[in-house]
């Protein structure tokens, strides 16, 4: 049997784990492992978000349903937890406070670290825990006295970039069972254990949207305040409902039709003037607006526990994207901030994203970009 991290495993094996099920197939899975690997295995469901609890996007109830109905199956005790008061006031305010102010937050990358790794941990350890688990493509590696975040085997399911502002306390209770295998191997297991939820959907978005429209759930929180929508020229072509609906490097949504100037090509959000209300969008995927060579990032959080020392790395600019060679420049304006340029210009930098910074297969950690 595989085991539940990286070649590396901690001196001593936990004996009782408790791992964060959602109801989806990834944490179903990693909680059968564990159990196979000898493990004393319990299950722990976390509610994160009550405001529309009856609303159709809203599917805690059915995943709470496919929690118990795996618990049953592969024989393992499960409880609840009410976590959504903590995470309105960790998450979800500071996610309305980032896109209040026109910039893109992630608020998964903050729901890891102040919630499933902060609040669920401490539930956890009251329980008796020795380790927590959870069904993130990722793994650790015990080295030296120090615990590393790497990236998973299955590069296409890689999770590290959500992770990285875990701290050493944090990666030093924690099993990632699935970091060594490919997703299509979690499915087949899946199916073959006969969980009831093998073929049941992954999961899309931020975890309290869903699959919903996001402009219209946004709607609910922000007020609208429209301002002139503008060419590089300064040409007006439109008026936009507020900032806060829209990203850089967005095309779709912007409700502007056909080509402006004949040319054909699409339009994309390429800027935001907070001060004065414009949105700037520009005609082309490769518009000099558009590239960047260089970031700057704040509110660092590095794995370690201190910034790597200035050098050549690689860096993802948002999740999905392949990394990209980059050069850092620890300590930037201050001890939390740093920056990092890039010898090949990168796509829609986004001011509140996360530029997450990789030596290899090592996440080193990152930090928000700020410009």
């Amino acid at each position: 049997m595989i085991s539940p991290n990286s070649s590396s495993t901690p001196p001593i094996k936990p004996k009782k784990v408790v791992i964060g099920m959602s109801g989806g197939v990834d944490s179903s899975v990693a909680a059968w492992m564990l159990k196979e690997q000898g493990y004393e295995v319990i299950g722990l469901f976390m509610k994160n978000w009550e405001d529309d609890d009856n609303d159709e996007y809203c599917s805690a109830r059915q995943d709470w349903l496919d929690v118990v109905s795996v618990a049953d199956l592969i024989g393992i005790d499960v409880e609840a937890v009410n976590f959504a008061a903590e995470y309105r006031e960790r998450v979800f305010a500071d996610f309305l406070r980032e896109y209040a102010a026109g910039r893109t937050p992630n608020p998964d990358v903050l729901c890891n670290a102040e919630i499933k790794f902060k609040a669920f941990l401490d539930h956890a350890m009251s329980l008796g825990a020795d380790a927590i688990a959870t069904g993130h493509y990722a793994r650790v590696r015990h080295q030296a006295g120090k615990v590393q975040l790497l990236k998973a085997v299955d590069a296409s399911k890689d999770q590290s970039y959500f992770l990285h502002r875990l701290t050493q306390t944090q990666l030093s209770n924690v099993l990632f069972p699935l970091g060594e295998i490919p997703k299509i191997e979690v499915r087949q297991i899946a199916e073959k254990i006969g969980l009831p939820n093998a073929r049941k959907k992954d999961s899309t978005g931020i975890c309290f949207i869903g699959e919903r429209p996001f402009r219209e759930f946004l709607n609910r929180y922000l007020p609208t305040t429209p301002g002139p929508i503008k060419t590089p020229e300064g040409k007006t072509v439109g008026e936009h409902m507020g900032l806060a609906f829209f990203t850089l490097g967005q095309r779709k949504g912007i409700g502007l039709g056909g080509s402006q100037d004949g040319n054909g090509d699409a339009w994309y959000v390429a800027r935001k003037d907070i001060p004065n209300n414009t949105l700037y969008v520009a005609q082309g995927h490769e518009h000099p607006w558009l590239l960047a060579n260089k970031l700057e990032a704040i509110d660092a959080s590095w794995v370690a526990g201190s910034a790597p020392v200035s050098g050549k790395y690689s860096a993802k600019t948002r999740y999905r994207q392949v990394d990209s060679a980059c050069e850092i420049v620890a300590g930037g304006e201050g001890p939390q901030s740093f920056e990092l340029s890039f010898p090949q210009a990168q796509w829609a930098v986004t001011p509140g994203q996360s530029a997450v910074l990789y030596d290899g297969d090592i996440c080193l950690g990152g930090g928000i970009i700020s410009a």
